[in-house]
């Protein structure tokens, strides 16, 4: 099943539970398959399959729905902005503590936290965290900058903490 560790993983993120996350990636590949017929060959299949899971997650929280889809013109666009590959949040998820780091990433706002994960973990590039979660790239890069943010600040407040 393509991708399924990497969805598996990105839904324990989201969800903070191995059993929730479970059925999260089972009712993916479900919904995936039901709606086969939608995915356009020749796009982002990556995309396409987060992006299924992504709203089954939102959908799973208190009424959550997926906000509409963007359209995208990207035939006109001269350049792709590409994901920043080591940033200090990235180097910093690598060497810090993981409990420290989990528990900071749970306390940030879930659209913080997904862009952010779709980013550093999942290495998708702005291109593809875009479609993945129906945004203009404008404000997947805002909520990637104030995610980042966030997580400076809180674990720099731990860290004092501590």
């Amino acid at each position: 099943m393509p991708h399924f560790e990497r969805l598996y993983s990105f839904a324990g993120w989201l969800t903070q539970d191995r059993q929730e996350a479970e059925d999260l990636v089972q009712e993916t590949y479900a919904k995936a398959l039901r709606g086969f017929s939608s995915f356009q060959p020749g796009t982002n299949f990556r995309a396409w399959i987060y992006k299924i899971l992504r709203n089954a997650f939102l959908t799973s929280r208190t009424g959550l729905k997926a906000t509409a889809t963007v359209p995208l013109d990207l035939e006109g666009e001269q350049e792709t902005l590409p994901a920043v590959k080591e940033t200090p949040e990235s180097i910093m998820l690598q060497r810090s503590d993981g409990q420290l780091v989990q528990q900071a990433l749970q306390r940030l706002p879930v659209a913080y936290r997904e862009v952010l994960l779709l980013c550093e973990v999942e290495e998708m590039s702005y291109q593809e965290i875009s479609a993945t979660l129906g945004v203009p790239m404008g404000t997947v890069m805002s909520r990637l900058s104030r995610a980042r943010k966030a997580l400076g600040e809180d674990l720099r407040l731990q860290f004092h903490k501590g």
